[in-house]
């Protein structure tokens, strides 16, 4: 079945997309998968931040924009943070992402990708959500489970 909730949190400032990241880590098992869109400051890295607060992470979690994977294994749940931003589908396919969300070569864990609209292929359950930058109203996540129950 191919089940899709969706939902839509407004945020009010960084603290607040950090308590979002927070919220997730409390419902999270392994094998969950974020994937992660929204223009450049949009809030990505900060949910990312709040996730691995909420993980007991206690290393800096900052950006892989150039290593490209950042893997966090002290927490609860090992957290694996991608970030495709400066890659093309070919470099994404010969990472094999599929061994962070399946659990193959890697310890179970959260994967949170930035850049995932340029996934070549999707994961069979993930939580896909989008930040937003609103003028009026500070961000927008809007956050749609696929496959999840």
């Amino acid at each position: 079945m191919n089940e899709k909730i969706r939902e839509i949190i407004l945020l009010a400032d960084e603290e607040a997309t950090k308590k979002l990241g927070q919220y997730l880590a409390e419902q999270l098992s392994p094998n969950s998968v974020l994937l992660l869109r929204g223009n450049l400051g949009a809030g990505k890295t900060t949910l990312i931040q709040g996730l691995g607060e909420g993980l007991g992470i206690q290393d800096s979690i900052v950006s892989p924009t150039f290593t490209l994977i950042n893997e966090y294994s002290e927490g609860k749940i090992p957290l694996y943070h991608i970030d495709l931003y400066r890659l093309n589908a070919e470099q994404i396919k010969e990472l094999h992402l599929e061994n962070y969300w399946l659990g193959i070569e890697y310890e179970a864990g959260i994967t949170a990708i930035e850049w995932s609209e340029l996934l070549p292929y999707l994961p069979p359950k993930y939580i896909k959500i989008n930040l937003e930058i609103d003028d009026r109203l500070g961000r927008k996540a809007t956050i749609e489970r696929s496959n999840y129950n």
